[in-house]
């Protein structure tokens, strides 16, 4: 998932689909070097050639920092690497059409959450050792939810993001409201900022659209709980816990305390920002990509510091976990040049270049020291506060056809909010139901 990097004004536009984005406008490589003879002595690679992977189309960071990349693999290891950049609504078929043809590159930029579908294909080659000793092995267990299946490493985590409350700032200080610390306080200031906006206000918006799981997924982890388990070979849901309830009350009670109109049950991200734009929400969870559209949609009249960011809080204060977003990069199961490709995924994740592709790319490092140091810049602090603690769903292919396909919590939700189930019945449904698709062969 590409995640735009956050500035005081203004905010590179990210587009959201499955944790994807698109940044520039050329689609040209870097460089398409062809392959060299073999040779009889000099460095281990020598004559080998790697075609890799890029995400995206091009623009002069990222053009920059591969052309970079690149140079320093070849110095050291005599290979030669030719450079294709994907546009974003072309990965899929690409990676679909290499997959079921045996093609496709030795190494490959990759979304976090497409690790798990990929990986079940047999399209990602296992990478445990790179991320066992070296630089690697300092990126906390964490951020590689998405990556480890069955006790193996298939990507590593190349950059990440996260989602916070964008609020009101002037409406905060119209009010004279502070930043939430804890839930109860997000309450509070949500009622107070309906009390004095009017009724048809959402003080904290409700989302219970396809993304709906950023955010009831942030309360659920915060207090303990959690969507399902591998135990074995199977998936044991873990919808019916206690922590998991706890968490649920707080997501459906934002609709039954009144804090967002039962009348969007079913409003995601992107709507919610349209009515935010048009003075009709307070706060809402999201990112910096929503930033131009609000800007765009308010005709220019929200933007710079009429906006702001704090962390999600958990119930009793500190940092509620978000969404585990980002970029990893892989090695493609059926690369030519395995070896030379796992020293490429090797290089490009250390942290030298690991944590200069997080920054040069407007993402969030993935190593603790680089993403400590983001603490003291206010506008990226409340993200990295977030992605320290954040967490993956479920990783399992079918988790997609769970989340939004069938919307299984999103209906429980609706169920309850509704008054036609209790939150037992309704979780111990959605528990069945959550079962029976992860497990489906």
């Amino acid at each position: 998932m590409r995640i735009a990097k956050i500035t005081a004004a203004t905010v590179s536009t990210a587009a959201l689909a499955l944790g994807l984005a698109a940044c520039g406008s050329s689609e040209t490589p870097s460089s398409s070097p062809s392959a060299a003879a073999p040779a009889s002595s000099g460095p281990k690679y020598a004559g080998k050639t790697l075609t890799f992977w890029r995400l995206g189309d091009t623009n002069p960071a990222a053009q920059k920092y591969t052309d970079e990349l690149v140079a320093e693999f070849e110095k050291e290891t005599g290979a030669k690497v030719n450079v294709e950049w994907i546009p974003w609504p072309q990965v899929n078929d690409k990676f679909t059409a290499a997959a079921a043809g045996g093609t496709g590159p030795d190494v490959t930029e990759i979304g976090n959450d497409q690790v798990p579908l990929w990986q079940s294909q047999e399209a990602l080659e296992p990478i445990t050792d790179i991320v066992a000793g070296g630089d690697q092995a300092q990126i906390p267990k964490n951020l590689m939810g998405l990556e480890t299946i069955d006790g193996e490493t298939y990507a590593v985590p190349w950059g990440g993001g996260s989602r916070a409350v964008l609020y009101r700032a002037d409406w905060f200080k119209e009010l004279k409201i502070e930043v939430p610390k804890t839930w109860d306080e997000l309450v509070a200031a949500a009622k107070k900022i309906q009390a004095k906006k009017g009724k048809d206000v959402d003080g904290f918006a409700f989302n219970g659209g396809s993304d709906a799981n950023h955010l009831l997924g942030a309360l659920a982890w915060t207090a303990g709980g959690d969507y399902a388990v591998k135990e074995g070979d199977k998936w044991v849901g873990k919808l019916t816990d206690p922590s998991f309830k706890a968490g649920f009350a707080q997501y459906t009670g934002l609709v039954t305390d009144g804090l967002s109109s039962k009348s969007r049950l079913n409003q995601n991200t992107t709507e919610i920002r349209t009515r935010f734009a048009n003075n009709k929400v307070g706060m809402y969870l999201t990112a910096s990509w929503d930033l131009p559209g609000i800007e765009e949609d308010s005709k220019g009249k929200l933007k710079g510091d009429k906006l702001a960011f704090f962390p999600l809080p958990a119930k009793d204060g500190g940092e509620a976990q978000s969404f585990l977003g980002g970029n990893d990069i892989a090695v493609w199961g059926s690369a030519k040049e395995k070896d030379a490709a796992k020293e490429f995924v090797k290089l490009a994740s250390n942290k030298q270049w690991g944590v200069k592709y997080a920054t040069d790319g407007g993402l969030l490092p993935v190593y603790p020291e680089a993403l400590a140091a983001l603490s003291s810049d206010p506008a990226q602090a409340p993200f990295a506060a977030a992605f320290a603690k954040a967490k993956a769903f479920p990783a399992d292919p079918q988790w997609t056809e769970a989340n939004e396909t069938k919307a299984v919590l999103q209906n429980a939700a609706r169920k309850v909010i509704e008054g036609k189930a209790s939150a037992d019945d309704a979780l111990a449904a959605a528990n069945k139901e959550l079962e029976d698709i992860l497990n489906a062969s």
